[in-house]
């Protein structure tokens, strides 16, 4: 009868036995994976598709940045030249304006519009009463369904310099009469204040999920020991809304050039174009209104360096600091 290596080496006193390598999980080739989990990648697939097409595809026109674009040859002629269009945007008397406006307007809207759905979840949290709870919520995230054009025109009658009702409103307490739409100095609050009320619900729903899956016994033990709701607030419901914090934070770090388009766009006029002229409607008035093609890719391939430089280091940030990033 044959023994085995192991057998021999078990009666050998001082001996360790030597057991064959086992096969690990990790030598599973693609194939196997896919055929084990395909139903997985089968409902995947149209969304993989879609952001394929839509995403990744035309990333082939980023070229027309470094060539001079020309209608006959479309989007694979025209002369190669270079950085030619992107030192044009940098030597442009409209560069730092452009910067200027859209970075004041980005930070700002960033900044407001990501604490004050913190600070929605955290009061909604502490209602007492579910129908109560519910309202609040219902009344909050509504505007957020409100159309772009809508709420422009609900700006302009608000704010008309003559049948406006906060001018009006604001005279009876000896404040002058002011254009609001269009002085320079008025747009970004304007902007800032109406993102604020049509998205601020409807961006509190996340951090009002993360608050309900915390342990209501952490309010109990807070509360027998004499915590008040500020310092519940300090000491539970913050920690617990930080993980979620981060993440959206790096994610709006990712579109922090990318001022709204469509709202600035209408709110644009001849008196408030010197702070709203932004790099979004730049862009597309010198290459849709204009046919500087290969003008506007260079601007708009510049602008979606910096965001992604921007959404790098933010995450890199975050892994470090916070221990939380996106990878």
């Amino acid at each position: 009868m044959a023994v085995s290596v192991d057998e021999t080496a078990a009666r050998v006193p001082g001996t360790t036995p030597v057991r064959p390598a086992m096969r690990t999980r990790r030598g599973r080739t693609v194939s196997g994976h896919l055929r084990t989990k395909w139903q997985l990648w089968l409902m995947l697939a149209p969304a993989i598709v879609v952001t394929a097409v839509f995403a990744y595809v035309p990333m082939y026109g980023i070229q027309l940045a470094f060539r001079e674009f020309d209608f006959a040859a479309g989007l694979t002629g025209g002369e190669w030249v270079g950085l030619k269009y992107f030192t044009q945007f940098f030597e442009s008397p409209l560069f730092w304006t452009l910067i200027r406006n859209t970075v004041a307007i980005s930070l700002t809207t960033l900044v407001v519009g990501f604490v004050a759905p913190i600070l929605l979840a955290l009061t909604v949290n502490q209602i007492v009463g579910r129908r109560r709870k519910r309202f609040t919520q219902t009344a909050t995230y509504l505007p957020h369904f409100i159309s772009i054009v809508v709420v422009v025109g609900m700006l302009q009658v608000f704010l008309s310099p003559t049948s406006g009702v906060v001018p009006n409103f604001l005279s009876l307490f000896g404040v002058a009469e002011r254009n609001y739409l269009g002085d320079p100095d008025s747009f970004v609050p304007v902007y800032v204040i109406s993102e604020v009320w049509q998205h601020c619900g409807w961006n509190s729903i996340i951090y009002l999920a993360a608050l309900s899956s915390i342990d209501t016994h952490l309010y109990e033990a807070a509360r027998v020991d004499g915590a008040s709701r500020p310092q519940i607030i300090r000491h539970i419901d913050l920690p617990a809304l930080v993980p979620t914090m981060v993440v959206l934070f790096i994610l709006n770090m990712g579109g922090v050039l990318n001022a709204g388009f469509e709202k600035i766009f209408l709110m644009q006029n001849p008196l408030n174009l010197q702070a709203s002229e932004v790099i979004s409607t730049y862009v597309y008035k010198i290459g849709i209104l204009q046919s500087q093609f290969s003008y506007s890719t260079a601007i708009g391939l510049f602008n979606t360096v910096i965001n992604f430089t921007f959404l790098v280091l933010t995450n890199q940030l975050a892994k470090k600091f916070a221990n939380t990033s996106l990878w």
